[in-house]
């Protein structure tokens, strides 16, 4: 990426967070709905790799429905945006208020056993929001986030999810991020992750959707290395709020066992996303058939 582009792109995220808080409600969500709709017209690579993956999730849709999806995905990715921007401005009750949050228990039972909860999500719905829940009902959290050009993107994000009562780890490629998340789980305490997507090449092989991919293997780890319980969390959109489950804990004791947790947290977000395909917001390469060059990967169990 050039530094122009970068440079405009810094801009323009700054200007959304500015400017959408000052645009009435029903003004700013219609206006990011006609943007989604411009660009699934568009139908540009990110649009082209979501029917990609859409199409494994709902292998039965003739080209019509599919359209239909795409196009209520895109809408939903946009929201995803809107209330991003929007978020910080937003009062913290009334957003609690319209979020219908089930299982909650088993976050309660992970944090009576004293050894903390790693909760795991997938790119679906609005994670942020689920984060001021929990931040409500908890006190906080930790979580760890990639790095973004250039850093003042990285930098505004990261203030951003710390004013809304994150703790920030940012992902810099050695031990320190999980040194610290360690250390939270022995406080009792509760780690969030994205879990979906591996976004290197020491992924655990798993089955999604019926083909073979690879998701991140660190959840998992967490759990066997510290004894939290594995939360898998699936969220989605209701008409004027947010839905988020909380399933039941998967068991992972020890590290030979993590291919097997990883494997029953692919399941579970497979479930969630079958039910609410429009709202997994996965615009990129997620099947290694859709990466140009990847080697093949090894069988999963």
């Amino acid at each position: 990426m050039s530094a122009l582009s970068r440079k405009l792109g810094e801009l323009g995220y700054a200007a959304g967070w500015q400017l959408v808080r000052r645009v009435p409600r029903r003004f700013g969500s219609a206006a990011f709905a006609l943007g989604a709709d411009m660009a699934t017209r568009r139908g540009g690579g990110g649009v082209r790799q979501l029917r990609a993956n859409l199409t494994r999730v709902v292998p039965q849709a003739g080209e019509a429905e599919l359209d239909e999806l795409v196009r209520r995905a895109m809408r939903s990715y946009a929201r995803y945006w809107y209330e991003t921007f929007r978020l910080p401005s937003m009062d913290p009750a009334e957003v609690v208020r319209r979020v219908v949050l089930t299982g909650f228990e088993n976050i309660e039972a992970a944090l009576a056993e004293g050894n903390g909860a790693v909760i795991v999500l997938p790119h679906s719905g609005n994670w942020d929001i689920a984060g001021v829940w929990l931040c409500d009902r908890l006190g906080g959290f930790t979580t760890v986030v990639e790095r973004l050009e250039p850093e003042s993107l990285f930098r505004r994000f990261v203030a951003f999810r710390e004013s809304l009562g994150f703790e920030i780890v940012p992902h810099t490629g050695d031990s320190s991020a999980m040194r610290l998340l360690l250390k939270r789980l022995r406080e009792n305490k509760v780690v969030c992750l994205v879990g979906d997507r591996d976004l290197t090449t020491s992924g655990v092989p798993v089955r999604f959707f019926g083909e073979r991919t690879r998701m991140p293997a660190g959840p998992a780890r967490l759990a066997a290395t510290t004894g939290a319980a594995l939360l898998p969390v699936g969220s989605w959109y209701s008409e004027d709020g947010w839905q988020i489950r909380v399933h039941p804990r998967i068991r992972v004791t020890a590290r030979a066992e993590v291919p097997a947790a990883t494997q029953a947290l692919a399941d579970a977000f497979a479930g969630d996303v079958a039910a609410h395909p429009a709202d997994w917001h996965m615009l990129q390469p997620f099947w290694p058939a859709d990466l140009d060059g990847r080697a093949g990967l090894e069988e999963a169990s």
